[in-house]
């Protein structure tokens, strides 16, 4: 009934306004940031304005009856002006097309120089344009996010926010099949030229899903809406031997929106890495301590294709269809070598594994949609989407070792196959009621399936190889999640913006981890809980504005994590899951402060999490083998300082820096092996490190711009030992030809040859000094090509309501 009562509310409703599109005179190309003002008649007071969005479309609400005069403003181009009357026969004024004409007096004496944007700030989250991101340009997608503030990447390609890994990965504001087992293969292959933007959402309110402790990373693919048609070809290559080319073209009536994209992309990595343990409980016979070394080498890459297309059809200016999709196809292929050395007694004293796999990754998504706009106002948006993703692995190994008195091989193959899918629905209704209230309300229903069947073949040779019942597993994995959400938004003395939220969210989990006579021990559990948030905002005099916010997060164990299968793919370093976990609940509060400048921005957040129930992974020694696997052990306390500063220094310079300093507290704990050994016990640990990013952005003359990105992550805590300090530089350089249709970039990618991770670990009864790094120094460039009527734009000014972020109930 409340649903009802709303739709028939917002039907109702209607306001008086303005509306209207702004184009230049001479390429016919939609404007982005012109100012639009409106003014009473005939004292010429300005009631409100906007500026225009990315189409050069404005809409201007809340007019009551009379006559107005509506100025449309843009550095460069001669002032537009008109008279509109509202009344109760016209409600809303559709200006239509808005021609503006350059103003030849002003153009002869400025001379517009200036880039888009890299980073604006909103109500709940930072965006960072991509576009401008020349160092990644012919990259993939974890490429783009290593060059993010407050985003890492690991030489794995895991993707963690603020230091913290419980982090959700989306694409276009939905999990589309993204898993934590699937996400660094993906990002890996996915091209960076398809992405338009990175959202950082570092504490969502109760309208996003609360998965992930951290907060949510949404990659936003491109999706123009010019009117015409346009698109863009490109082609690169590095040298570590990849290349990589793409196509894609846009078109955009009144009534259709469509686009599609092509690209393939082929990338070689090098890597290696070692690992010296300790083993410091002696021997029986010596009582000295002994050791395991090993060093390692990687060579492999990955190449694949990504497609992507969808359109938008409008059958009346309220009733809008959507359908869409992307999808990879691909193969990864890695071959390494471990040598081990040891004087442990009664084991080898050098043994030497060989590895090759190739693992093939298809699957996409796919989404339907329908949109009903009530009034410009109110909407109902319902979407359904269909994701699933494929990736059959094969592993070889062969190993030699060498005893005091013989020598020793073994082979083994082991194929890997996981299959998942899911469906998403999801419906959002939105009502501004009025200047100063907005209800938001919606369902989102999740069904996952997923399932891994590993077999393995074992002998001396290949040739001898038989199947290996004790090897054999088959993990099963259901999730549902039905989540059902309410947020309420409100202004006082257009100061004090506000926002209320309650989620609730009923998970279901089974799973399964068969054997080869398909014996299981089935893993059931349903829970509900609620996720409430809280935002408040104040706009202080002289451009000043501060936040506080709190929300409630979730972060289920999901995946490989769950299966208790042994991973044997390095014989003395063996990984399985924990299929008990529990979920671990967050509770973070934020505290931000905007201060804004003509040329300058200062953005300031305090945090505090709590987090209990953390899942770690845990090491033991068994005899002269590693193990690895994970536990719910600790409860864990974070807080710290981000503060980000944007500057724009004599016109052509544009720095954004990003220091986070942080505190971080993780509990002791003591875990119980399941095979009888001795308690591993780990100390109360806490740490306070911090890191820093600046990406500085130079226009240079002869339409060069420059770019440089360089960060530094200090030491860090981490379960069972810490991670060392690591510094990264990028570069690179872009040059337009052909009044902007052909450009240039060339990238260099680790300069400094210093990407990699260090980290120190110690259990009961070893220490162990382990660091990898991967693909090192690379040089790249890109050929970009640009066709239709993509032209090249002015530069937007300098306003706060492009780089600085709006209160809660900012104007849609």
């Amino acid at each position: 009934m409340l649903v009802i009562a709303l739709l028939a509310n917002a039907a109702s409703d209607e306001i008086g306004g303005v509306r209207g599109r702004v184009i230049d005179s001479k390429t016919k190309e939609a404007l982005q940031y012109v100012n639009v003002s409106v003014k009473t008649k005939p004292n010429n007071s300005l009631i409100k304005g906007v500026v225009t969005d990315q189409n050069g479309d404005f809409i201007l609400g809340g007019l009551k009856d009379g006559k107005y005069l509506v100025s449309v403003s843009y550095i460069g181009y001669k002032v537009f002006e008109k008279e509109i009357n509202i009344s109760s026969a016209k409600k809303t004024v559709n200006l239509n097309v808005i021609v503006l004409n350059e103003d030849s007096h002003v153009l002869k004496g400025v001379e517009v120089v200036g880039q888009q944007a890299q980073m604006k700030f909103e109500i709940d989250k930072k965006v960072f344009n991509v576009d401008q991101n020349i160092a990644s340009t012919g990259g993939s997608a974890s490429d783009v996010l290593s060059n993010i503030p407050s985003v890492e990447v690991n030489t794995d390609g895991d993707v963690s926010l603020r230091g913290n890994s419980s982090v959700t990965v989306w694409i276009n504001g939905k999990a589309s099949g993204i898993t934590a087992d699937n996400r660094a293969q993906i990002l890996q292959q996915m091209p960076a030229e398809n992405i338009q933007s990175i959202e950082v959402i570092t504490n969502p309110s109760a309208k996003y899903s609360p998965e992930g402790t951290a907060g949510i990373i949404n990659i936003v693919l491109k999706q123009d809406r010019k009117a015409g048609y346009f698109g863009s070809a490109q082609a690169g290559a590095d040298t570590k031997g990849g290349y990589n080319g793409s196509f894609n073209i846009n078109y955009s009536s009144s009534k259709l929106d469509a686009y599609a994209s092509v690209g393939y992309r082929n990338h070689q990595r090098k890597g290696g890495g070692y690992s010296n343990r300790t083993n410091t409980q002696g021997t029986l016979e010596t009582n000295d301590d002994t050791f395991l070394n090993q060093t390692s080498s990687q060579d492999g890459g990955h190449s694949g294709m990504f497609l992507r297309g969808g359109a938008t059809y409008h059958l009346t200016p309220t009733n809008h269809f959507t359908v869409g999709g992307f999808g990879m196809f691909g193969t990864m292929k890695n071959s390494s070598e471990i040598n081990y050395l040891s004087n442990v007694p009664n084991s080898y004293s050098k043994s030497f594994r060989w590895s090759d796999s190739d693992n093939s990754m298809n699957g996409g998504n796919l989404e339907l949609g329908y949109k009903h706009d009530f009034s410009k106002n109110s909407y109902l948006d319902f979407t359904a989407s269909y994701n699933k993703w494929q990736m059959d692995n094969t592993g070889i190994y062969n190993q030699t070792s060498y005893y005091s008195d013989r020598k020793a091989s073994s082979f083994q193959k082991q194929l890997n196959n996981v299959d998942s899918h899911n469906w998403e629905f999801q419906l959002d209704y939105m009502n501004k009621i009025n200047e100063n209230a907005k209800i938001e309300a919606g369902y989102k229903g999740t069904l996952g399936r997923s399932e891994s069947p590993v077999e393995t073949y074992s002998g001396l040779t290949a040739e001898t190889a038989n199947f290996d019942n004790a090897l054999y597993n088959r993990f099963i994995y259901n999730q549902d999640i039905h989540a059902l959400y309410a947020t309420y938004s409100g202004k006082v003395d257009k100061k004090l913006g506000y926002q209320l939220g309650l989620r609730g969210e009923y998970s279901k989990i089974n799973t399964k981890s068969l054997d080869y006579t398909q014996n299981s021990t089935p893993y059931k559990k349903d829970y509900l809980s609620l996720f409430p948030s809280a935002f408040i905002s104040y706009v202080l005099p002289g451009n000043n504005e501060v936040q506080l916010n709190y929300t409630r997060r979730i972060s289920r164990p999901r995946g490989m994590i769950l299966n208790s299968f042994k991973n044997i793919t390095d014989s003395a370093n063996i990984s399985f899951g924990n299929p008990e976990l529990k979920p671990e609940y967050s509770n973070a509060f934020e505290l931000n402060y905007i201060k804004n400048w003509d040329a300058h921005t200062l953005s300031f957040s305090g945090y505090y999490r709590t987090t209990d129930d953390v899942i770690q992974s845990i090491r033991y020694l068994d005899g002269n083998v590693m193990k690895s696997t994970y536990d719910n052990i600790a409860k864990t306390q974070s807080a710290g300082v981000e503060l980000v500063g944007k500057d724009r220094l004599f016109k052509i310079v544009d720095l954004t820096t990003t220091v986070n300093l942080f505190y971080y507290k993780l509990d002791g704990f003591s875990y119980q092996p399941q095979d009888g050994l001795l308690p591993v016990v780990g100390k109360p640990e806490e740490d306070f490190s911090w890191n820093a990013r600046m990406i500085a952005n130079v226009i240079l003359p002869y339409s060069i711009s420059f770019q440089a990105t360089g960060s530094y992550n200090a030491r860090q805590v981490v379960a069972q030992g810490t991670q060392k300090s690591n510094y990264v530089l990028d570069a690179g350089l872009r040059k337009s030809f052909m009044n902007k249709k052909l450009s240039l970039s060339i990238s260099a990618r680790d300069i400094l040859n210093s990407r990699s991770q260090h980290t120190i670990s110690y259990g009961t009864g070893f220490i162990q000094d382990s660091k990898n790094w991967r693909s090192g120094r690379q040089f790249g460039f890109t050929l970009t090509y640009n066709f239709g009527n993509m032209k090249a734009k002015y530069s937007k000014p300098n306003k706060r309501n492009d780089d600085n972020m709006s209160s809660p109930m900012e104007e849609e």
